[in-house]
């Protein structure tokens, strides 16, 4: 059976397993003792497992399965959660994202996983502590045969085969000295002694952990060598620090015994669900608890699942609809125009309704290209965690309105300023458990992420209870960096010096680092919310914290613009750049060191003519005795922008220039009117400097 036509829904779903476990996985980590949770995380890895091997992605299903012997051992009481297998299982995730991803772009789903294997086999096994201490460090050496390493086919192959041609097998247990300061020198040496004579073929921990020192004392290995054992333990006794080493000859019988028993140890965990896997594989729905007490024979039958209310479309799909709505609107302003000028009451009537049908239309194809935020927001529980971690904090991430919608193309640019944002407050924001606690602040930071709704924006909020942003410490460090002179800095308000964050690879850490960007400063994420069409502020209060605040159009596709002639063009406006519109006498045009300026609310703006701007050749606001303003904000700066006339408001469709023009600043796309007529789209923020 071809399993392409099911890759793409194989793809989504997975990806839906994976951020299902995820948040899941966080919240049993905040309540390690919550076997439900556990219930639901063993349910999604075992969905996930049985999709995977459906669709012939072995690697994946491998991986997932050595996941689900864990989670076994957890649910049933056998092994409870600590830190250290927090960790394993969210590189574990890790891992499965990589390989969904590579599936994603063409690939088989593969990665080199041995080492999360590793781990995720020595939890199962036992031989995992906190320090990842290896149950064969105080063993005596036959113990060590029933938790040996488990070795796949190759490895297996290679021992077997060089048995057979008469080379020596050792399966070796090393213990290094506890007093040793350099354990990763002598088990190099160790492996350098050996190598000399023979091969390593498989070593626990990994050799990239022991090389970089992450084992307790001991380490174990399969060799093949020509030499006896007494010369090994030998050459390994004469290397300084080493305790003890004990070595164990394989013939091909004893390797088969120790290949048996790990494969039975690995297989064992699944054994309570092998009724319930067949019970479950129409649905790919793993068992609920009844399900797997009761007898198979004796299972009470199934309620009727209610039917699904939703189904899954192609992102393409929603494109092509979007854009024949939008040829539908230009139509109907078409015949809106054209109702008007014959004055003929049945067609007015007719396009009437029309209009109020198109209106629904509009509103309802709008809100299906609407997405929850959350569909951002989810990734960032598991970010902030992991930041936490490596950065020695506590972090508690609160996130509220994440059920608050945003156009598709919006949420598909707005994770990344998103993430550089979370960052910033986490590694520059909020302080380390010795500061926050020397300044009489929980050891617990907060960090509120929150969306809503105003008007016809969406506003996300990321705001941290940390240590604020100092006005002189700004200061000081944009002036060394020549982004403001020592005069200008003095006049400036506190907002406005907040506002030099957004200067071009500013940065205030006093260390460099790849948590939040290298160093390179806000300047990318305000570049990218601006091309959005939308602002980002600063507010804070220095030993308090600091709120970034995010505002961002609902839609890229339709939105409200006010209309002006300037001669013989049009160009259209964006209703929620407009403050206000106005008309002023020439002789209120002040000309201050070159630049044209008005008064505007007892405050001076920048005035800007249109027709110079654009090289209009039938208008120039200069010979009009009064001239029609549009005042136009960009954050919290403002500026009036000269026309000829305003024509009126319109709800008009943004389409781009294609390729055939260079991109024009000022501009950010054209829309077709009702007569037909393009209009050219200005882009307020290019105007505002």
């Amino acid at each position: 059976m071809d399993m392409n036509q099911y890759l793409s829904m194989f793809i989504d779903e997975s990806n839906d397993h994976l951020q299902s476990l995820n948040e899941n996985m966080l919240q049993l980590e905040g309540n390690p003792e919550d076997l439900g949770i556990v219930q639901v995380i063993f349910r999604s890895a075992h969905t996930l497992k049985g999709m995977a091997a459906t669709m012939g992605f072995e690697d994946l299903a491998s991986l997932t399965h050595k996941m689900e012997n864990v989670l076994d051992l957890v649910r049933n009481e056998k092994l409870k959660m600590q830190d250290y297998i927090f960790d394993t299982m969210f590189k574990s995730l890790d891992a499965l994202e990589t390989m969904v991803q590579d599936i994603t772009e063409g690939g088989q789903g593969k990665a080199d996983v041995s080492s999360i294997v590793a781990s995720l086999q020595a939890i199962e096994n036992g031989e995992m502590t906190s320090q990842a201490v290896p149950a064969t460090e105080n063993k005596p050496a036959n113990a060590s045969i029933a938790s040996a390493v488990e070795l796949d086919e190759f490895q297996y192959s290679v021992l077997d085969q060089s048995i057979a041609e008469g080379h020596r097998v050792f399966y070796v247990d090393v213990l290094v000295s506890e007093h040793s300061q350099l354990k990763g020198v002598r088990a190099y040496m160790v492996f350098d002694m050996l190598e000399r004579s023979g091969e390593v073929v498989k070593a626990y921990p990994s050799v990239q952990d022991i090389e970089q020192e992450k084992f307790e004392r001991s380490f174990s290995l399969y060799y093949i060598t020509t030499k006896e054992a007494h010369e090994l333990e030998e050459g390994i006794m004469s290397i300084s620090e080493i305790e003890s080493a004990k070595l164990i000859q394989l013939d091909q019988e004893t390797l088969q015994q120790m290949a048996n028993q790990v494969a039975a140890t690995v297989e064992a965990p699944e054994a309570p669900t092998a009724v319930t896997e067949v019970a479950s594989s129409d649905n790919n729905s793993a068992p609920t608890e009844e399900s797997k007490t009761a007898p198979a024979k004796t299972a009470a039958p199934k309620q009727a699942a209610a039917p699904s209310r939703t189904i899954r479309v192609d992102i393409e799909r929603l494109d092509v609809l979007m854009n024949l709505f939008s040829e539908l609107l230009i139509d109907r302003s078409r015949l809106e125009q054209l109702a008007s000028e014959t004055g003929n009451n049945d067609l007015s009537d007719t396009v009437a309704h029309l209009s109020r049908v198109s209106t629904d239309l509009q509103n309802i194809v709008l809100k299906l290209r609407m997405v929850p935020v959350d569909t951002v927001f989810n990734r960032f529980p598991r970010m902030i965690r992991d930041l936490a971690k490596t950065l020695d904090k506590k972090i508690d991430l609160v996130i509220t309105g994440a059920e608050t919608e945003l156009d598709r193309t919006v949420i598909d640019e707005i994770g990344d300023p998103l993430v550089h944002l979370l960052r910033n407050a986490v590694d520059h924001g909020v302080e380390s458990i010795a500061e926050r606690v020397a300044a009489g602040k929980p050891e617990m930071g907060t960090v509120n992420l929150r969306a809503f709704h105003s008007g016809n924006h969406v506003f996300i909020e990321i705001e941290d209870d940390g240590k604020g942003i100092y006005r002189d410490k700004l200061l000081k460090t944009a002036i060394k960096r020549g982004v403001v002179t020592e005069e200008q800095g003095a006049k400036m308000s506190d907002d406005e010096v907040n506002q030099l964050l957004f200067a071009p690879g500013f940065s205030t850490a006093d260390i460099i680092s790849d948590i939040s960007g290298r160093g390179v400063g806000l300047d990318v994420v305000k570049s990218k919310i601006t091309s959005l069409g939308g602002n980002v502020t600063i507010h804070s209060t220095p030993g308090k914290g600091t709120n970034f605040s995010v505002q961002l159009p609902l839609t890229l596709s339709i939105i409200a613009a006010m209309l002006v002639r300037l001669g013989s063009e049009k160009y259209a406006v964006p209703l929620s750049s407009i403050v206000e519109t106005a008309i002023v006498q020439r002789e209120q045009v002040r000309n201050i060191h070159g630049n044209k300026m008005i008064t505007f609310r007892e405050s001076l703006i920048p005035y800007l003519s249109l027709s110079e701007v654009f090289s209009v050749p039938d208008f120039n606001d200069a010979d009009e005795q009064e001239t029609e303003i549009v005042v136009i904000r960009k954050g919290d700066r403002l500026a009036a922008v000269a026309v000829e006339e305003f024509i009126g408001q319109s709800e008009i469709v943004l389409k781009s220039m294609g390729t055939y023009l260079p991109a024009i600043e000022g501009i950010s796309g054209a829309t077709i009117l009702g007569d037909g007529q393009v209009a050219l789209i200005l882009d307020p923020n290019a105007f505002i400097k």
